[in-house]
C-alpha cells in the first residue's frame, strides 16, 4: 500500500503543492517548525480517516481567506491504482470521494488506503487519562474492523441518551422513565459488552508485542504488562439495575465501557505515575508498533507509516532502535534535523511550498 502522489490545495498553509513520496523506504520532510511539514502527513491523515490527526477542528484545516480545501492522493494496492479526494468545506461537512464515487463507509477507503501515526502527542496514551487508552483501542479496533465503527457509535449515542433521560428525570423514577431506562440499558448491555470483549481480546494480543518492542527500544528488558479492567462484574445489564438509583442521584451513568481502564505497568509500577518520560515515551512508540503489526494480519498491504517529528524527545541510540523495528513499507516521517540512519528521498518544507527534493 503507496501513496504515489500527493496534491493541497487551500489546506492549512498551503495554497497549492504536490509531492510524489518513495514508494518504499522513507521520505524525510524536512523543515523549521513551522514550515507545514505536519501538515502535509495530516493531509494524508485525512484523506485515510476522515479526521485529523492532531484532532483539530475541520475549519481549522482550511487556509485562511478561503472557504474549502481540496485534498487528493493517487495511492497502489495490490497493483491496483486508486484516487482519494476529499473537499473540507469551513462552514458544512466535508465529503470524499473514491475513485469517482461518493464514500459513505469508513471501510470503503480502508481498500485503498491506511495509515499509522506516530507522533510526539502519543505519550498522552501512557500519561493522559483513561479515555486516552479507551480512545486509543477504539481506533484500532475500527481500523483493523471497520464494521465495528458502529458499535462504538452505538455506545456513545445511547449513553448520551440515557443520560440525558438521567437528567430529565430529576432524580425520580416513576413508571415512563423507567419503562424507557430498560429500553437504553438493553441496548448498551449488547453493544457495550461486544465492545469490551473486543477490547479484551485486542488488549491481549498487543500485550506481548508491546513488552518486546519496548525492550528493543530501551535496550534492557522490563516487563510491559497491560491488563484492561472493567468498571463492573457479571453482566453489564445486571450491573446497570444495580446502579440506577446512584445513577438517578447523580444524573450519570456509573458504569460501563466508558468507565473502563486500560492499565499499562512498566515492571510492578503503574506507568502512568511512576515511569519517566523517556521511559513514556518508549511505551508509547511500542504501542503504536504493536498496533502496526496487528493491522499487518488484516490489512491488504502494510499500511503506510506517518512518523510526525519522532525523533525529537528521544536519544540516539533510541531513534537509531526505532529506525531498525520499522517493518518494510511506505514511511513519511517529519523532522527538523536529519533523522539518525535513514537514507530515502528528502523534501525541503518551506513555508508555503516544497523546495527542493533529492534522494540521499
Amino acid at each position: 500500500m503507496t501513496i504515489s502522489s500527493l496534491w493541497l490545495c487551500d489546506f492549512r498553509c498551503f495554497e497549492e503543492t504536490q509531492v510524489e513520496p518513495k514508494p518504499t523506504g522513507f521520505t524525510v520532510l524536512r523543515g523549521l517548525n513551522g514550515s507545514g511539514k505536519t501538515s502535509l502527513l495530516e493531509a494524508i491523515g485525512w484523506l485515510a480517516t476522515g479526521r485529523s490527526i492532531r484532532g483539530a477542528a475541520r475549519e481549522t484545516l482550511v487556509r485562511h481567506g478561503t472557504d474549502r480545501a481540496i485534498l487528493r492522493a493517487e495511492t497502489l494496492v495490490n497493483d491496483k491504482h486508486n484516487l482519494i479526494e476529499a473537499e473540507i468545506p469551513s462552514s458544512r461537512a466535508a465529503s470524499t470521494q473514491l475513485n469517482r464515487r461518493p464514500v459513505r463507509h469508513r471501510a470503503e477507503i480502508a481498500s485503498a488506503l491506511q495509515v499509522s501515526v506516530f507522533s510526539p502527542a502519543d505519550r498522552r496514551l501512557v500519561e493522559g487519562g483513561p479515555a486516552e487508552r479507551r480512545g486509543f483501542l477504539d481506533e484500532v479496533l475500527v481500523e483493523r474492523s471497520p464494521r465495528l465503527e458502529a458499535v462504538v457509535n452505538d455506545v456513545v449515542r445511547v449513553l448520551r441518551q440515557r443520560a440525558a433521560l438521567l437528567r430529565r428525570s430529576g432524580g425520580k423514577l416513576d413508571q415512563s422513565i423507567l419503562t424507557t431506562l430498560d429500553v437504553w440499558e438493553q441496548r448498551l448491555a449488547i453493544s457495550g459488552t461486544e465492545l469490551v470483549i473486543a477490547r479484551e481480546a485486542l488488549t491481549h494480543e498487543l500485550e506481548p508485542l508491546v513488552s518486546k518492542g519496548y525492550a528493543d527500544l530501551a535496550g534492557h528488558v522490563e516487563h510491559v504488562t497491560l491488563t484492561y479492567r472493567r468498571s463492573w462484574a457479571g453482566e453489564l445489564a445486571d450491573a446497570l439495575r444495580s446502579v440506577r438509583e446512584e445513577d438517578l442521584r447523580r444524573q450519570v451513568t456509573t458504569v460501563g465501557p466508558h468507565r473502563d481502564e486500560l492499565e499499562i505497568r512498566l515492571g510492578s509500577t503503574p506507568a502512568r505515575t511512576h515511569a519517566s518520560q523517556g521511559e513514556q515515551r518508549c511505551i508509547a512508540l511500542a504501542l503504536r508498533l504493536a498496533t502496526h503489526d496487528v493491522r499487518l494480519r488484516t490489512a491488504p498491504e502494510p499500511p503506510v507509516l506517518l512518523l510526525d517529528d519522532v525523533f525529537s524527545e528521544l536519544d540516539p541510540y533510541r531513534s537509531a532502535a526505532l529506525v531498525e523495528q520499522l517493518p518494510p513499507g511506505q514511511v513519511l516521517l517529519t523532522t527538523a534535523v536529519d533523522p539518525p540512519a535513514v537514507v530515502g528521498q528528502v523534501v525541503e518544507v518551506a513555508r508555503n511550498s516544497l523546495l527542493t527534493r533529492f534522494s540521499g
